[in-house]
């Protein structure tokens, strides 16, 4: 009977050893399907763009701006983090099945009602003609967290200098909307590159912006105008004789901007210059000794043939896997990995990431030697 007893008490004791850790794990599981539950209702009773922990936004309005570029409106959900004048913001949608990410500079101020992204149709473009084609007033986009360094010094009291090609004034738009909201417009010159007069986005509100403030000047810089033509240096310089005095934000193509960094370079003015691309720089030609690899995907359980020349984010697409992306160009992060083991050049700096465990951004990475990837 002893024997028994103390049989049974052991194994009780046994059984309440392990109960809280079961119990616990109970109790989260419950916890997130009641979450998830909630999240679901909630969109679908409430609010569409309701989440608990995925930023999403509202689309209000769609407006034209140009015949290719439009805006959208948005209404971001409770999780909108917020932005400061000139960052972008990535944001994924689902085409065919795939989920893709694209990055778009924000054109509206910070603290704005509403938050807008303007986009410009690309020809082949994945997304922007997605976009432009399907997205409606009500639909609900997925978006990231706003990020980029391409942003005014919130105390700045210089004369300033905005110079933006195409839907490259997207970003200035959005520093220029942040002045005259702080009643900051104080001496600017903002000079708008664009191919022709129906290429200009944001023309209206330009110049009625110019007629508010005397501290704005406006300059159209024309493609296809008989007495200016394309911008350049020498045009630059002559639209704005201070040039050297001012600190200047430069956005746009990179023909544009390849032709216009030297004004201030070569006058010892770099300094007074700050750029964000559009779209990559060009990439270095791949040394005849660069060997092929392989990329083993650590959590995928396959082997991708890297042949040493594209980046590893074009190596994974062709290979059928499907990692984050958005830029493309190594700005916004999106595609970033765990490399365990390799080595792989930045294929914009030609820097070599040759330690173990390092983070490293796809889209400008290419196979050195074999890879491990935590993907």
């Amino acid at each position: 009977m002893s024997t028994l007893s103390s049989s049974s008490l052991h194994a009780g004791s046994g059984a309440r050893t392990g109960a809280p850790s079961v119990l616990a794990a109970r109790r989260f599981a419950g916890r997130l399907v009641r979450a998830r539950q909630v999240d679901f209702w909630m969109r679908e009773l409430v609010d569409p763009a309701w989440s608990l922990d995925t930023l999403r936004a509202r689309v209000v309005d769609v407006v034209p701006e140009t015949h290719d570029v439009r805006t959208f409106v948005l209404a971001p959900n409770r999780l909108w983090p917020g932005h400061r004048a000139g960052q972008f913001v990535p944001v994924s949608v689902e085409i065919d099945g795939a989920r893709v990410t694209r990055c778009y500079s924000i054109s509206s101020a910070p603290g704005d009602a509403r938050v807008t992204i303007t986009v410009k149709r690309v020809p082949g473009g994945r997304v922007s003609t997605w976009m432009h084609e399907r997205v409606r007033p009500g639909d609900v986009l997925t978006l990231g967290r706003p990020a980029g360094d391409f942003v005014l010094n919130p105390s700045v009291r210089r004369k300033l200098l905005f110079v933006g090609g195409g839907s490259g004034v997207t970003p200035l738009v959005s520093m220029l909307r942040d002045l005259d909201r702080r009643d900051a417009v104080h001496d600017v010159v903002f000079v708008h590159a664009a191919r022709s007069a129906r290429d200009v986005i944001f023309a209206r509100e330009l110049d009625a912006l110019a007629k508010e403030h005397p501290g704005l000047r406006v300059v159209y810089a024309l493609d296809d105008d008989p007495h200016a033509g394309r911008l350049d240096s020498d045009a630059l310089r002559r639209a704005v004789p201070d040039l050297a005095s001012r600190d200047a934000m430069m956005c746009g193509p990179l023909g544009m901007m390849s032709a216009l960094t030297p004004t201030w370079t070569e006058a010892g003015l770099a300094h007074r210059l700050k750029t964000e691309r559009f779209v990559a720089a060009p990439r270095p030609l791949v040394p005849a000794r660069a060997p092929a690899g392989k990329v083993s995907l650590v959590l995928a359980g396959r082997t991708v043939e890297a042949d040493g020349g594209a980046t590893l984010l074009e190596q994974l697409e062709a290979a059928g896997e499907r990692p984050e992306s958005g830029c493309r160009m190594g700005i916004c992060n999106t595609c970033v990995c765990r490399k365990r083991a390799g080595v792989v050049e930045n294929v914009v700096t030609g820097e070599l990431s040759t330690e173990p465990d390092e983070d490293i951004r796809l889209c400008v990475s290419r196979a050195r030697t074999n890879l491990e990837l935590a993907l």
